[in-house]
């Protein structure tokens, strides 16, 4: 059975905060071995990012990792933010470039902030106060040249200080293992963890997809198109992730991270299909 990790956002309103709420209740059971907190595009929920991670850090006994990135800030201002983590126990940090904000078409540094990742991880590396997590991509990120590039970036990540990586979302488990092959090839031997995207909205996936270079196989687009029309999603996007991820764990695969977008419902359900259920209550001793 595989472990587990689950990322969520930041609510951005009333409603989304009881959204998450309902997200970190329903999934903390299945006792993960850490949640993320994400970032909005351009550095726009930093402090509900913040809020959001040290509430669930103090109130659920999770182990958090809050994302941080380079996007709209000087370094003083983003290692003064990884430094307000340490000091409310918060140590595990997902480091990433960031999107650009929005209209934006291209990431550009602030004029004090720093030029890439790989700056922002040896940075936090050097403080020696964080487990740092960075982004991975089995296919193409849309700013490489090609896959090569995009492994040899990410040895870079892990040569700064890194000790793991969480992929963008896929739709095949060998597209997966084509990319962990070759990372292990190029040198790298710090754990990749797969992320794991059920589809709750099949719309958005596209537009998820589309902005990250993720390929989706004729045949999965199709079948959500039946679906959809036919009000069968839900019990489309549960088949074919459980589907993939028996896949991975089959490969050999021991981590799956699942990103939830505060919908818990379709996570819980493909979690307990691979048998990834409710740590049971601890009974009363007479």
């Amino acid at each position: 059975m595989p472990s587990v990790s689950f990322e969520f956002f930041p609510p951005k309103s009333l409603p989304a905060s009881f959204r998450l709420w309902d997200c970190v209740n329903t999934l903390a059971p299945l006792d993960p071995a850490f949640v993320s907190v994400t970032y909005g595009a351009g550095g726009t929920t930093r402090q509900l990012t913040h809020e959001a991670v040290e509430a669930i850090h103090t109130t659920s006994g999770l182990r958090v990792a809050a994302h941080l990135t380079c996007v709209e800030a000087s370094r003083a201002e983003t290692l003064g933010i990884a430094e307000s983590y340490a000091a409310a126990g918060v140590t595990d940090i997902v480091a990433l470039r960031g999107d650009p904000p929005k209209g934006q078409g291209r990431f550009t540094p602030h004029p004090d902030g720093f030029e890439s990742s790989v700056e922002l991880i040896a940075a936090l590396a050097e403080t020696g106060r964080f487990n740092i997590c960075v982004g991975a991509y089995p296919e193409t990120h849309p700013d490489a040249a090609d896959t090569a590039a995009d492994i040899d970036f990410l040895k870079r990540k892990i040569d700064a200080g890194a000790s793991a990586a969480i992929t963008q979302f896929f739709f095949e488990a060998d597209t997966f293992f084509r990319f962990r092959d070759a990372c292990v090839k190029a040198g790298i031997d710090a754990p990749i963890l797969p992320g794991i995207l059920p589809v709750e909205n099949w719309a958005g996936v596209q537009r998820f997809a589309a902005r990250c270079g993720t390929a989706i196989p004729p045949i999965i687009a199709q079948a959500f198109e039946n679906a959809t029309r036919d009000g069968t999603t839900d019990l489309l996007a549960t088949a074919l992730a459980t589907e993939l991820c028996d896949d991975l764990v089959t490969g050999g695969v021991d981590h799956l991270h699942f990103y939830t977008l505060n919908r818990p419902d379709l996570t819980r359900d493909i979690c307990h299909a691979l048998g990834v259920t409710p740590r049971p209550a601890l009974r009363d001793v007479a």
